[in-house]
């Protein structure tokens, strides 16, 4: 059985929590459905995971089932008005996958903020406030931004380690991955010196569509070993899953994009146990 009631089991080598930006300033790539559902697979490899929602429209708090009315606390009270992320992360119904919500009050953060001390820095520094001497019950953050360069997105990277992109495998893919490249620069020069790549991962595979395999040869050729072994396919019961107010894995655990986020979920956590033995050797 892939989930069973209760927490996850807190794996023996707890390490700091490792925050990455879903992110890609071209909409319609998959980064709401990448975020739900990696969250989800991480959370089902006993990884304990917090998604926070940095969307306005709160699609990622709409595709875990947190319904409008219950989202008493959100991000915009953590960003706006200080409130912890413990107050505001909710239980979602995958054992050891919480959720900090997103509404349409978040809107208006940037005028809001506009004259507030260390204004991108807000997401950062709650997240710090609830790991503080690097003990946290998540494994993994993972923020899903909005689809622009605004101060949501610019608080999401400064909190980050490293910035995760879901890349569709389309025609203007690599025009819109320059884009994002151009912001993590921009970020690293003057608001986190730390943030990186973590890596790219490609989603709405085609197999019959000759141009998806020419997107990947494309990418994979600029941009080497960054780019995910696992690709998420296209998949009606991965589109489907958000309007019954669930992850795919939870819809449909044996369809395709289910078993992809599964091995994407696996050869990230390699990727983070091989980026720890690095760093202490």
């Amino acid at each position: 059985m892939l989930f069973k009631s209760g927490d996850c089991a807190v794996p023996a080598d707890r390490h700091q929590t490792r925050v990455l930006a879903v992110s890609n300033q071209k909409g319609g790539v998959g980064k709401t459905t990448t975020a739900i559902n990696l969250g989800t697979a991480l959370a089902a490899i006993g990884q304990r995971c917090l998604i926070v929602d940095m969307d306005p429209q709160g699609n990622a708090s709409t595709g875990l089932g947190v319904a409008r009315e219950s989202r008493t606390v959100t991000i915009y009270d953590v960003v706006v008005d200080g409130r912890s992320i413990d107050d505001a992360a909710v239980k979602t119904a995958v054992p050891g996958l919480d959720i900090v919500p997103a509404d349409a009050d978040m809107s208006g953060v940037e005028i809001e903020l506009s004259q507030a001390d260390r204004r991108a820095y807000r997401l950062r520094d709650a997240l710090r406030a609830q790991g503080e001497g690097g003990h946290t019950r998540y494994d993994y953050v993972l923020i899903d931004c909005p689809p622009s360069l605004n101060l949501l997105t610019l608080n999401a990277m400064s909190a980050a380690d490293a910035v995760l992109v879901p890349l569709q495998c389309e025609f203007f893919a690599l025009e819109g991955l320059t884009q994002l490249m151009k912001t993590v620069e921009m970020v690293r020069q003057s608001l986190n010196p730390a943030l990186e790549i973590q890596g790219l991962v490609l989603t709405m595979y085609d197999r019959r569509n000759s141009l998806s395999s020419q997107v990947e040869a494309d990418v994979r050729s600029h941009f080497g070993d960054k780019v995910y072994d696992a690709v998420i396919p296209r998949n009606v019961r991965v589109s489907e899953a958000p309007s019954f107010g669930k992850p795919a894995l939870i819809y449909d655990l044996k369809c395709a994009g289910s078993q992809a986020y599964l091995r994407l979920a696996r050869e990230l956590v390699a990727r983070e146990k091989s980026r720890r033995q690095a760093i202490a050797a």
